[in-house]
């Protein structure tokens, strides 16, 4: 039996997160302004045909576990290979990051202005819509680290969108409230899972002694419609 892991992206967008998704039932994909991540039922065999008339040209996706050549109408821009890890530790004992700030819409603005400077993966403007953030800022309001949740389904939640302002790295601030995250899933019944790029080893590292272990290591790529596809 196919675990749920085994297919996050789909199982997310078809299921809790489908009124937050735009799609068919062969292929879906995040509502503009969320995180551009396409799912499909089998992703080895990715219906793309049936995206197309929810895409706009110059529009990039990210989709996991499809190899193969480029479909019709479609460009690939990226490939590597990431790493899926679940939690496998105990609760933290108490709230890491007690004095964090919760994110909203608010903070839109400044948290797409930390995740294009340190790129922690997919990242949209209504992102931290999908579920809980928290972060810290400087003496100037500046946001300076954040995490926060994505994908869920089956009782996993994502901890997603982890990342801190280079000049305040070493700190451990994203830690804390990597942290602080896992232990208000885990209070709700809820199994924390992540991502992580392969080339990323001090991440991988950090998130294998935080507790968490890996469950796959999954092809990603980053597609784009060809112009004269687009409907």
């Amino acid at each position: 039996m196919a675990h749920p892991l085994d297919n996050i992206f789909w199982n997310t967008l078809s299921g809790t997160h489908a009124h937050l998704s735009t799609g068919t039932a062969s292929a879906r994909r995040y509502a503009p302004g969320f995180s551009p991540i396409v799912g499909f039922p089998d992703p080895q065999q990715p219906d793309f045909a049936a995206l197309l008339p929810f895409v706009e040209s110059g529009e990039r996706f990210y989709c996991d576990a499809w190899s193969g050549p480029a479909p019709a109408g479609w460009r690939i821009e990226a490939e590597s290979t990431m790493y899926r890890m679940i939690w496998d530790g105990a609760m933290p004992q108490q709230d890491a990051a007690p004095d964090a700030i919760p994110l909203d819409a608010r903070h839109a603005g400044q948290a797409v202005a930390l995740a294009l400077l340190t790129k922690p993966g997919p990242f949209g403007p209504r992102t931290i819509e999908l579920g809980e953030y928290f972060g810290y800022f400087d003496d100037g309001d500046r946001l300076i680290a954040m995490a926060g949740e994505r994908m869920a389904a089956a009782g996993l939640h994502e901890i997603s969108g982890v990342c801190t302002h280079p000049e305040h790295q070493g700190r451990g601030l994203a830690r804390r409230l990597m942290l602080k995250l896992i232990r208000r899933q885990l209070l709700r019944g809820e199994t924390p899972f992540l991502h992580v790029m392969r080339a990323n080893e001090a991440a991988h590292g950090l998130y294998l002694r935080m507790g968490f272990r890996d469950y796959c290591e999954t092809v990603v790529r980053v597609v784009t419609p060809e112009a004269h596809s687009v409907p």
